[in-house]
């Protein structure tokens, strides 16, 4: 200590002048020693004789205890023997038995201690953190007062912080106390770092009341209560998570450490060494200390401030050791924290005004890309929705930068669905909907399927209210989500099926070539591309750029049939309607495709529209006779301000039968005088009822009986016309308005000449137990494999020929979803065509279990890639040729994910055939519509048939080449190319599974394609040819749009599946049988895609050079057909002679859209009651799986005369197989 201390000069004057920077000013009243003797041994002896003399007491207590047990235990047992020799041991055993069960107010004291400082209690922690937020308190005075000296004179009561110190540390006491109490090892509690530190600390603050002077000392040692800083958050829930605890752990008992040896160094540099007394001191401020351990612990060593005395330089030898360590490994792992918290780790923050869904599973660039790509297109109203990502795994620089891109619409958040804190964080309660990707690439789909629903349990069991659309794989695995209790699919919760509907659109494609291509593009969401050279892509791509949509129906159509409102909208609104929302009387909702007449238009319909935005089919929710009915713009249509003032009821019989027979209002004459006179009238209030008019007057009401009867006369004239008898000579129909009977759905056995057909089905089973699906009884396997020799000495023809991968380890693609579309009830059992499966029988054992209730189904064990296999189920002359894989995802590389796909797609193309069998119709690919007379050659559409007996192909596989004039004059009809000698294998039909977008530039070795051209660009996609999963994608944001899209999907792609049947398949995974009854029968009353042809038959005249509207007016009034798209060939604009036999698909058409001869229509074709009756001496078993495969969209079947019919019964071929030459 230097000499000349200013404290300790007894002149009052200089004390003041030095003291003048201290908080609290030394009066020189108080009675302080003026020696300059020091007396901080005194606060030091303080602290120690506390702490010696506890321990000492706790070990001599433990002695004395250990020895009276030691000297009682040979008492105690002598004592024992006695009372049991006496015969009085048992009562006193019992006495002291109740004596020690009895608990001392000692052992309850100590409970409540107990409880009191470990937080279990409300009171506990408000304890356990208020003595930590003092202890911090104590050491914020502590850095307040170690600004004054060392060792100084003050008064306690003039002392305002000494005061506050001395009421913290009276707290301290207290607690103390009560964790002595609570301490069951008091002696490892007496030598614990914090009762150390309340050694140190407490008693000098009251030494130093008690000598008037302060000293600074250990109550640095207050900073190691900050090693406690993470208990004390994990008591307020706010450390929740292991990372943070540990990261709060690290920092605490980093900065606790070095603020106490701060503490230290801080008293011995400013005291100085005691041996020399005191007077190696140097002046250092607290901060300074904290910078020199830093600088310290670092190994930098500045040098700028070091220790001067003794024991500051020891400390510092033995500091270096351990705070080296300590820094060189926590301050890394500090770091590695830090820099490892998850930089996607917060909560969304929900905006007032707009909607949010959450989109979780398979997260990666390629599957947010296109979600993001069809969720937000330009072409949908403006989307105010938000996009929620939430994936466990952070994203790397590709998705980051798409959702930078994307910033003001999609947040991203790092977390699991399946931990409800992840899903408070995202809001899942408040968002409107949650989205599940699924990996269609992986190897394992159960596996992803299982994941999935687990995804969907998490989220349902957080928020039960939440809608749910989850991708699926496999189709067995929808069973699961029913067994979810809050699943619910009439509150919007859908499960995209991705094998239902993928093999559902190659199934269709099977009916009509092209068409998974057309609805594949109708769901997505397109932007128009413009070009202008008269090309086939310029075709494709305009049709390309329509989606579809839905909106509710004028009041203006409240009354009119389908077919009229139809009509209206494709020429008046330039809106094409091809489905509707139904409410039956039960107000049960249904979606019919194409209904026909019987169906008047309710109020509040919702209608299903094909348009290139959704701002045209506005059209259909403004339109108003009133207003637009003279407007030729459709665009002019908008909302009008009359009110939506209600037409009279008389006035809307007027107008919707004005629209039936096709004449405008005033020239009407078919509604009788009554009822025309009575629609001037000017009652504009009165409703309209399609069944009654309640409160009207009597005039009224005798109108409203001769509108009824004149309507009854229109349906029983439209009857008559169906006769068979009145068609006309050309091979059409009448033309007459609506000439389409008017069939109840419910009751089928209102149809003409439709009662031998049911009284022999009451006792055959020959439809699922739904009515949906073509069944038959269970077959074994090994009754419907055909070996080679058999398949090739069975002639088949019109069949579909199912190339597939796959072997025993194989995951299952679920081949029932392909073959249920072929099966569907709305075909007649003649009209099936045979399926042949040509794959691994290993793998076909496993598929069969779902396989064996389905009729006309063969397997020819072997591999797609044997030319020998295909020739020999002559596939040259089959209708279709599906290529599947199962083995595709089981490889790495994406490039050789479809090389098997490929391989077979391209060897089926380079094989040559010798045909020799049969004949080729002139009208395949086409059919004829329901009521035309198929026995006269010269109504059929057949007429004009080429035939060449040592040529054939098969049924479906036409080669159109040129127009030539043929059997009439003027008039140009397609003639069939045939190859004299040989048929190649490209001109067979065929559609390849693929699984990478990419590989479909390998399909077509003639094409142009550009390897980087997106899929749906590429000439194998827009010629049906290909078909790859990856289209499905745009389903997931269609369905959120509107749900009534996938239902509208679904059952034009799965022949009718629906919920009912979903809950039967999850209860056994197999078909039932059922009786036919009225009801079921009923639901084989609905719509079919078929391809109609126009070089012969009632539309020929359209097909040279016509309108395509005129075609779809026409179809429309005459045959109830919808007319819905084009299959033209590729070079039809060229009017070439050698013409190439590839079509591609136009969608929607418009209004003046020129035909071709060589056109085929796609259209909805209704259910043909009366094509089944010529057949109904057959029964289901006695039809020959090979005679009878016709085409199921056409009823021109080659004569049974012309090909070989191979039945034979399962005995004969085993007899017949000793004998057989094996190829």
């Amino acid at each position: 200590m230097p000499k000349n201390r200013e404290k300790f000069n007894p002149d009052p004057s200089i004390h003041i002048s030095k003291m003048m920077n201290v908080i609290i000013p030394l009066s020189p009243d108080v009675p302080c020693d003026s020696n300059g003797q020091r007396m901080w041994w005194a606060f030091l002896a303080s602290s120690m004789v506390t702490f010696f003399g506890g321990l000492f007491i706790i070990l001599l207590w433990r002695t004395l205890k250990y020895l009276w047990t030691v000297c009682c235990h040979c008492n105690t047992k002598k004592k024992e023997v006695h009372r049991i020799t006496t015969g009085d041991g048992i009562k006193r055993a019992d006495k002291d038995d109740a004596t020690a069960s009895e608990v001392g107010w000692m052992t309850s004291v100590k409970d409540w201690a107990g409880v009191m400082i470990s937080a279990q209690t409300l009171t506990g922690r408000v304890l356990v953190v208020l003595v930590f937020a003092l202890s911090i308190g104590a050491l914020v005075i502590y850095f307040i007062d170690s600004s004054d000296p060392i060792e100084s004179c003050q008064n306690f009561y003039k002392d305002f912080t000494l005061q506050i110190d001395m009421a913290f540390n009276v707290f301290f006491l207290l607690y103390f106390g009560l964790r002595f109490i609570a301490a069951n090892d008091k002696l490892w509690f007496w030598l614990e770092v914090n009762s150390v530190v309340d050694f140190f600390t407490v008693p000098p603050v009251f030494v130093s009341v008690y000598l008037n002077r302060s000293w600074l000392g250990l109550r640095f040692l207050r900073a190691l209560r900050l090693i406690q800083f993470s208990e004390i958050l994990q008591f307020l829930n706010i450390l929740k998570t292991s990372n943070s605890i540990k990261l709060v752990n690290l920092c605490s008992i980093f900065i606790s450490t070095w603020l106490t040896a701060a503490g230290f160094i801080h008293l011995v540099e400013n005291s100085g060494d005691p041996w020399e007394n005191f007077q190696n001191s140097q002046t250092l401020s607290y901060w300074e200390c904290v910078y020199l351990l830093m600088v310290t612990m670092s190994t930098v060593g500045y040098g700028d401030v070091y220790a001067k005395t003794t024991l500051g330089r020891l400390f510092m030898v033995f500091f270096i050791l351990g705070g080296l360590a300590m820094f060189a490994s926590y301050v890394p792992e500090i770091i590695e924290l830090i820099g490892n918290r998850k930089k996607y780790g917060g909560s969304y923050s929900a905006v007032n005004g707009r909607k949010h869904i959450v989109v979780c599973g398979h997260i990666t660039l390629e599957s947010v890309s296109n979600f993001l790509k069809d969720f937000l297109h330009k072409d949908r109203d403006d989307v105010n929705v938000e996009i929620v990502f939430l994936h466990n795994i952070s994203p790397n620089l590709e998705l980051e930068a798409l959702f930078k891109r994307h910033f003001t619409q999609v947040e991203f958040y790092q977390g699991s669905v399946l931990n409800p804190h992840d899903l408070a964080r995202v809001k899942i309660e408040s968002a409107d909907a949650c989205l599940i990707l699924a990996n269609k690439y992986c190897a394992d789909p159960d596996a992803e399927d299982a994941s999935n629903i687990m995804r969907v349990i998490s989220i349902k069991n957080y928020h039960p209210k939440i809608r749910i659309i989850t991708q699926m794989l496999q189709y067995h695995n929808k069973a699961h989500l029913l067994n979810i209790p809050s699943w619910n699919w009439k509150e919007g919760d859908d499960a995209i099926c991705l094998a239902e509907l993928k093999l559902g659109f190659i199934a269709q494609s099977c009916l009509a070539q092209g068409l998974s291509t057309m609805l594949a593009n109708l769901f997505s969401m397109r932007s128009f591309i413009k070009i202008e050279e008269d090309t086939w892509q310029k075709y494709y791509l305009e049709g390309v750029a329509n989606e579809m949509y839905t909106e509710y129906l004028s009041s203006a159509f409240v009354g009119l049939s389908f077919p009229v409102i139809c009509e209206l909208c494709y020429v008046k609104l330039k809106l094409l309607l091809i489905a509707i929302e139904y409410k039956s009387d039960q107000r049960e909702s249904s979606t019919l495709i194409n209904p026909g007449n019987h169906v008047k238009m309710q109020e509040g319909t919702l209608g299903f529209f094909i348009a290139s935005d959704a701002k045209e089919v506005k059209r259909a929710l403004f339109y108003c006779k009133a207003c637009h009915d003279d407007i030729t713009d459709p665009k002019r249509i908008k909302k009008c301000g009359c009110k939506k003032s209600k037409t009279p009821v008389y006035k809307k019989m007027r107008l919707a039968c004005c629209f039936d027979c096709g004449r405008s209002e005033r020239d009407c004459s078919c509604m009788p005088v009554n009822v025309r006179c009575n629609t001037d009238s000017p009652h504009r209030d009165i409703p309209l009822s399609a069944v009654s008019v309640n409160d009207c007057s009597a005039t009224l009401r005798a109108s409203k009986n001769s509108y009824n009867g004149y309507i009854k006369s229109i349906e029983e004239d439209q009857q008559s016309v169906l006769s068979p008898k009145k068609k006309q000579r050309n091979g059409g129909m009448r033309n007459s308005p609506n000439s389409s009977p008017k069939i109840m759905r419910h009751d089928p056995l209102l149809i003409p000449g439709n009662e031998q057909i049911e009284s022999m089905d009451e006792n055959v089973k020959k439809y699922d137990s739904t009515g949906m699906f073509h069944w038959c009884p269970s077959k074994d396997i090994e009754k419907v494999i055909l070996t080679r020799s058999e398949a090739a000495m069975t002639v088949l023809s019109g069949h579909v020929v199912v190339c597939i991968f796959g072997d025993v380890k194989s995951a299952l693609i679920g081949l029932r979803n392909f073959v249920m579309p072929l099966r569907a009830s709305n075909f007649h059992y003649h009209e099936l065509k045979h399926i042949v499966f040509v794959g691994s029988l290993e793998y076909l054992k496993r598929e069969w279990e779902t396989l064996h209730n389905f009729p006309k189904v063969s397997i020819l064990p072997g591999t797609p890639l044997s030319r020998a296999d295909l020739r020999a189920v002559n596939i040259n002359l089959c209708d279709m040729c599906v290529i599947l894989s199962a083995n595709q995802n089981n490889i790495d590389d994406a490039s050789l994910q479809d090389k098997e796909c490929i391989l077979a797609s391209l060897n089926i193309k380079s094989m040559l055939f010798d045909d020799s069998i049969g004949v080729l119709q002139a009208n395949s690919q086409g059919f004829t519509p329901p009521g035309m007379d198929r026995s006269s050659p010269e109504n059929s559409p057949v007429h004009g048939l080429v035939r060449q007996t040592s040529v054939t192909t098969g049924a479906n596989i036409p080669i159109i080449t040129e127009l030539a004039p043929l059997a009439k004059p003027g008039k140009k009809v397609p003639v069939i190319s045939f190859s004299q000698d040989k048929s190649s294998g490209t001109s067979i039909q065929m559609i390849t599974e693929l699984v990478n977008d990419s590989n479909v530039q390998f399909l077509d070795q003639d094409d142009d394609d550009d390897p980087d051209t997106e899929l749906y660009l590429t000439q194998p996609f827009a010629c049906g040819t290909a078909f790859a999963v990856s289209v499905l994608d745009s389903l997931m944001s269609a369905t959120y749009f509107n749900d009534n899209i996938l239902t509208l999907i679904r059952t034009l792609v799965t022949g009718g599946a629906t919920p009912e049947l979903e809950g039967l398949l999850a209860e056994e995974n197999a078909l039932r049988g059922g009786y036919s009854t009225p009801q079921t029968l009923a639901n084989r009353d609905r719509c079919r895609v078929a391809q109609l042809a126009l070089y012969d038959g009632p539309f020929a005249d359209l097909g040279d050079g016509g309108c395509y509207g005129d075609l779809f007016c026409k179809a429309l009034k005459t045959y109830n057909m919808l007319c819905f798209g084009i299959y033209r060939l590729r070079d039809a604009h060229l009017n070439t002679q050698s013409q190439c036999t590839k079509r591609y698909v136009i969608t929607n058409p418009p209004y003046a859209f020129e035909l071709v001869p060589s056109d085929l229509i796609f259209c909805l074709m209704q259910f043909d009651h009366n094509a089944g009756q010529s057949r109904t001496s057959l029964s289901h078993s006695s039809h020959s799986s090979h005679s009878s495969s016709k085409k199921s969209s056409s009823v021109h079947s080659i004569p049974t005369t012309n090909r070989t019919n191979r039945t034979k019964s399962r005995d004969s071929r085993d007899k017949q197989k000793k004998d057989m030459v094996y190829r």
